[in-house]
């Protein structure tokens, strides 16, 4: 065993976004280490469970529950998805920098930490790092959200590109990524000027004082690039279950033998509920069963339910998944990972975020079908019946599943966070 060191973990509850991290957390837990988490409120007793230490936001946004009147990110909310960028990049990415790094220089002050472990989401943690010399290394708990060479820009879910025409558009695309990301550079830089940082040029700048940024998702899943950028690494993902999500016991008969389709939406909220009943009115004209489970973000009864679909509040996943056919999601990386590990193909109706992205990912690669979120109840219907009826898309879930599964095996996670713990010499790098 290595010899102790302390982490500080810093996330934010993001949904699917916690659980990796506190699975990382975990093994550190066990193999001796000090562990202290800082997310909001609402996530105590999980990070707890993990065996770390917690420590909510106090200047910046904590939310003291998950019930979705508490949300504070409402990127669904606003007219186009840049806006929703934008939104995203007020509430959380640059908004709050300043109150996040204060709160982590007053914990840090406290109690020191060998190595900080920030979500690259909340761009304050290594803003103070940077001001203190604190070490630190970025945690993607999903694709890159941020450009990146070689790869489709995130967002509107483009594929490989393959023609100059492809590269062409890639290329549009990423300027206006960068564009829209510095149209908030004068914020960042106001609150590096409070803590006696100069100014950046690019917004994305401010991730390159983390000496490593470690992308917690499967190279097989993503559009990977021949050569990472120097410091990046592919973790594999995380497959551990929420703490909340409790028991599974099927509400079928054992001897029902109909395909059944887990079904699970976001569970921060999205405005997905037209989206999820129209899910359930396809499902219901089709001789199969489907368990959708909620996730605390749509209330049990916003939906109308159908005599082979069961509502639940929360269930874990994996059991569900190991006898399901298929899975309906938005797109979230949790529950696609989850499902591939599984082998099974997917329907996904993104909503945004990295959702379009994941989707034609697992469409580029055979292992589902992705839809509109608007999609009528028809349409739904017929991709579903396309998913059961061909056997193409299961052969190819469990392909690259099984090229996902190996490499949430053998993560190299706790391997490179110790490494980057351990004291430098002086003859190594800062």
């Amino acid at each position: 065993m290595p010899e102790p060191r302390s982490f500080l973990f810093t996330t934010f509850e993001g949904g699917g976004a916690l659980p990796p991290v506190l699975s990382i957390a975990r093994r550190l837990v066990a193999r001796g280490h000090r562990v202290r988490i800082m997310s909001e409120a609402c996530n105590r007793a999980e990070a707890e469970a993990t065996g770390a230490g917690f420590m909510p936001w106090t200047r910046a946004p904590s939310r003291a529950t998950r019930e979705p009147a508490s949300e504070y990110i409402r990127d669904w909310a606003q007219p186009t998805p840049q806006d929703g960028m934008l939104h995203a990049l007020d509430a959380l990415i640059v908004g709050p920098a300043l109150s996040h790094a204060e709160d982590l220089l007053e914990e840090l002050r406290r109690e020191p930490a060998d190595l900080v472990v920030c979500s690259d989401l909340m761009l304050g943690v290594p803003m103070a790092c940077e001001a203190r010399g604190q070490r630190v290394v970025v945690l993607a708990t999903n694709i890159s959200m941020f450009p990146l060479p070689g790869v489709p820009p995130v967002g509107p879910g483009l594929p490989p590109a393959r023609t100059e025409e492809d590269r062409a558009l890639h290329a549009a695309v990423t300027q206006g990524s960068h564009a829209l990301l510095d149209s908030r550079l004068p914020q960042l830089n106001l609150a590096r000027a409070a803590l006696g940082l100069r100014p950046l040029a690019r917004l994305v700048d401010q991730l390159e004082v983390a000496s490593r940024t470690l992308l917690a998702t499967a190279r097989a899943f993503d559009f990977a690039p021949e050569v990472l950028p120097p410091g990046m690494d592919y973790l594999g993902p995380e497959l551990e279950e929420a703490a909340w999500a409790g028991e599974w016991h099927s509400p079928f008969l054992p001897h029902d033998r109909r395909p059944l389709a887990l079904v699970s939406f976001s569970t921060t909220f999205q405005n997905h509920g037209g989206a999820l009943q129209r899910v359930i009115d396809a499902i219901a004209g089709l001789d199969m069963r489907a368990v959708v489970t909620l996730g605390g973000s749509i209330p049990r009864g916003a939906l109308r339910g159908a005599g082979n679909v069961v509502l639940m509040e929360k269930a874990p996943h994996h059991p569900i998944m190991a006898e399901a056919s298929l899975v309906v999601t938005h797109g979230g990386h949790g529950t696609v990972m989850k499902a591939l590990a599984h082998g099974r193909p997917m329907l996904v109706l993104p909503h945004g975020r990295d959702q379009f992205d994941n989707a034609t990912r697992v469409a580029e690669r055979g292992a589902g079908l992705s839809l509109p979120p608007d999609s009528g109840v028809a349409e739904i219907r017929a991709a579903l019946a396309r998913l059961l009826e061909e056997p193409a898309f299961t052969g190819a879930a469990m392909a690259l599943g099984a090229a996902v599964a190996r490499e949430a095996e053998v993560s190299p996670a706790v391997a490179i966070l110790e490494d980057e713990a351990a004291p430098r010499s002086c003859c190594q790098a800062a």
